[in-house]
């Protein structure tokens, strides 16, 4: 019998015996930015010399002369947090299935709500990775994210429509086998539904959606269609219960954990529950995705609030 791999979990406190202090996280995020040995990420060069002190940075480039450190150039760049607080920030965002807010994140750390909200964000930039196209059997859906219209102040609700009046959509796609991608669409018609599909899932691979008529006219893929409206949920092979399972963690994190997504920064939501179910619950898995994700990337305050 085949042995079924387990997801390497992380606790609390193999998380703390892991990186014991500054030096030890500097390391780990050390040996996923340069595996082969440090390189300056200006030139390239290897050619590094160490800065006694490390003042103003810990190394310096022979060829070019810059001083540069580990958080150069990515998105850990001019953080007044430490390294290790960085990580344990991914820790926590990683092993919560739900998501965990920005006012918990900041009794966890020890900071203020504002400088959480700025770290979870930066670290969701850093889920934004996107491997290639989808393929075999993928099942397609969309669903829609926002406020729920009895909740609101009788002066603030929409006076038209149900459902998904004054919501985002958003459009996912699930392999058979685990993978999940999902983005915010501008709309759920024929021209955006088809041109996602085409974008991110290989031609002539299987797809799977309920009975939208946007997905009518799909070319290029073996298409087949329940029919919800009917009562038609499963019928062989043909059903999105894949999908729908990941709308629903999602929704539960929105109502239970974050209360509001602002239509701004909702991909990055998405992107933040994709990556947690891509990791197939592994821990470790997900924290060495993250990590890998903050080279060569920048997020700064301005730009996410302007």
């Amino acid at each position: 019998m085949c042995k079924v791999e387990q997801p390497e979990t992380l606790s609390v406190f193999q998380f703390v015996e892991r990186f014991p202090n500054e030096k030890s996280a500097v390391a780990f995020i050390e040996s996923r930015r340069w595996p082969n040995g440090r390189q300056c990420p200006y030139c390239g060069s290897d050619d590094i010399a160490d800065v006694k002190d490390a003042r103003p940075m810990p190394y310096r480039c022979r060829a070019c002369r810059k001083h540069f450190s580990v958080r150069t150039n990515t998105i850990l760049a001019e953080s007044k947090l430490g390294v290790r607080e960085w990580l344990m920030a991914v820790y926590f965002m990683t092993s919560a299935r739900k998501g965990i807010s920005s006012p918990q994140l900041a009794k966890e750390l020890g900071v203020t709500q504002k400088t959480a909200w700025f770290l979870e964000h930066r670290i969701r930039e850093a889920f934004a990775l996107r491997d290639g196209f989808l393929s075999g059997e993928v099942e397609v859906d969309e669903t829609y994210i926002g406020g729920k219209q009895k909740n609101k102040h009788v002066h603030k609700r929409l006076k038209v429509g149900r459902g998904a009046v004054g919501k985002k959509p958003v459009m996912g796609m699930r392999e058979r086998d685990g993978r999940v991608r999902a983005f915010p669409i501008s709309k759920t018609d024929g021209i955006n539904l088809r041109a996602a599909i085409v974008e991110n899932v290989r031609r002539g691979a299987t797809v799977y959606s309920d009975g939208h008529l946007g997905y009518v006219g799909l070319r290029g893929y073996v298409h087949e269609a329940v029919q919800h409206s009917v009562g038609e949920y499963v019928r062989d092979e043909a059903h999105t219960n894949g999908i729908e399972s990941f709308w629903a963690v999602l929704k539960r994190g929105h109502y239970g954990t974050f209360h509001h997504m602002s239509e701004k920064h909702l991909h990055r939501y998405v992107n933040e529950f994709a990556g947690r179910q891509n990791s197939g619950h592994s821990t470790m898995k997900l924290i060495d995705a993250v990590v890998s994700g903050m080279f060569g990337r920048r997020l700064s305050y301005k730009d996410l609030t302007a």
